[in-house]
């Protein structure tokens, strides 16, 4: 005799838990060395000047200092950390 499975909970619930990507720390914030700036898939941004990249495309601060965005059109975003001794943090 054929029968259904009742479709009970152990059918159900088999959703994945989202990645937490996107950019964790932004410009003119100050950050330690080591810090993650941005988790990502791709390089939607690339490593700048004092700032490292994972085997997943992490970027992470090498030294302490200040967070600074720049935008150089078609070679894409770059992030670089300014040290803390050279750079004064962005005013607002």
């Amino acid at each position: 005799m054929a029968h259904k499975k009742g479709g009970g909970s152990s059918t159900n619930g088999r959703d994945s838990h989202g990645q937490r990507l996107g950019v964790k720390r932004f410009g003119g914030q100050l950050v330690n060395a080591g810090t993650i700036l941005v988790r990502q898939r791709g390089t939607k941004h690339q490593a700048g000047v004092n700032v490292g990249q994972g085997k997943d495309d992490t970027l992470y601060a090498l030294v302490t200092g200040y967070v600074q965005f720049q935008d150089r059109g078609k070679s894409g975003r770059y992030i670089s950390v300014q040290p803390a001794e050279e750079a004064k943090p962005a005013v607002n």
